[in-house]
């Protein structure tokens, strides 16, 4: 049987492979993606990309079912297909009606909320998810379970859509995640976490062969909900939701900018980022290209990371 690293390099292999065939096959059916003629010129030149790449992370579910099938890892690749498939009725309204707006935000959230409800009831009923939030030295705030899966399902919906919103470059949300799968699977004593985390980083790099800069496809909601879901209740399940203010920063950061970008606006009339989501305000504002972007995210990420895995390890 194939060991943790075979079955993620033979995940790496087979994206990297297949996702050629899944970009033909969108592009066939004319699945691309419509640009907001907001965005700046240099997106506007992106017109026509095929849109849900993320499809092919799907490999990722396959190959961690396949090779151990246990009940942590189903659950967590049904997290990822439950995200996914939001993200998927999203990006074929885009694709299908070239109409940027997609779903309505309402729906999205309706659907986010029901998986995320059903995902944390089966936490308590099927694998003892304890209600409480460990903070540091070892003290816990124990809350009542009604209490903890609505907070915790706020979390998690916050979360994922904040994951969602760091996907507006070529290889910025992939640039991002990995280093934050690669936490989970450093500190995670279940052996489904770690082949779990492994192997996305694995299928996350195979598609940024396709997804840097100049992107010859984009991963989409499809993909990027998916991500988002699935780190969010890799937090939940490894107790670690103290951290997230700064694992997940990048993502709170864009998605703050947005939060405080319509807040300012509606009281003001005037804008405090040129665009938001922020990675767009660096690019306007200082003429940041989208590599350099991308290069210093993914080393705030990294740094993040890293961080959060020294203060696991040593103080919590």
């Amino acid at each position: 049987m194939l060991g943790i690293f075979g079955i993620s390099g033979l995940s790496f292999i087979l994206v990297a492979l297949l996702t050629p065939l899944l970009i033909w096959g969108l592009r066939s059916l004319k699945l691309t993606q419509p640009i907001r003629s907001q965005l700046p010129p240099d997106h506007q030149a992106k017109q026509g990309t095929p849109l849900m790449a993320g499809l092919i992370l799907l490999i990722g579910v396959a190959a961690s079912l396949q090779f151990h099938p246990a009940p942590w890892m189903i659950f967590l690749c049904v997290t990822f297909l439950l995200f996914s498939s939001v993200g998927f009725m999203d990006d074929f309204k885009k694709a299908a009606q070239q109409d940027p707006s997609g779903i309505s935000g309402r729906t999205k959230l309706v659907f986010q909320f029901a998986f995320t409800g059903m995902l944390l009831v089966t936490l308590f009923h099927s694998f003892a998810l304890a209600s409480d939030i460990s903070l540091f030295n070892g003290f816990q705030l124990h809350l009542p379970v009604y209490a903890y899966i609505i907070i915790m399902s706020l979390f998690v919906v916050g979360s994922a859509n904040a994951i969602n919103f760091t996907d507006g470059l070529d290889g910025l949300l992939i640039n991002v995640a990995i280093p934050t799968y690669f936490f989970f699977f450093l500190i995670s004593d279940k052996q489904e976490v770690q082949i779990f985390s492994l192997v996305m980083i694995s299928c996350l790099l195979g598609l940024l062969l396709y997804n840097i800069y100049p992107a010859r496809a984009f991963m989409g909601d499809t993909g990027s909900l998916a991500i988002g879901g699935s780190l969010s209740i890799l937090a939940v399940i490894e107790k670690v939701e103290i951290f997230i203010p700064l694992l997940f920063s990048v993502y709170l950061a864009e998605q703050f900018s947005v939060i405080l970008q319509v807040w300012y606006y509606k009281r003001t009339k005037l804008r405090l980022f040129r665009m938001a989501p922020i990675h767009y305000h660096f690019s306007l504002k200082y003429g940041w290209s989208e590599n350099t972007i991308v290069m210093i995210f993914g080393f705030i990420s990294w740094a993040s990371a890293l961080i959060c895995w020294l203060i696991w390890k040593y103080a919590f």
